[in-house]
């Protein structure tokens, strides 16, 4: 979830004039990272050689 200080920071590295597009892919992106960070410290990843099994399935 974003916080207000995390959403601060977001738009302070935007450039003086943005989109509001602009303003919420950058937005989209911060609550996608953090959201990824929190389920590998859950552990809730998949390994690369499981990812590899998975793509070698997918074109036979």
């Amino acid at each position: 979830m974003l916080t207000r200080e995390k959403v601060n920071r977001s738009v302070k590295n935007l450039p003086d004039t943005f989109s509001i597009d602009e303003l919420i892919d950058q937005l989209i992106f911060v609550e996608k990272v953090e959201e990824g960070l929190q389920q590998s410290e859950l552990g809730l990843v998949i390994s690369n050689e499981d990812v590899k099994s998975m793509i070698d399935k997918w074109s036979k």
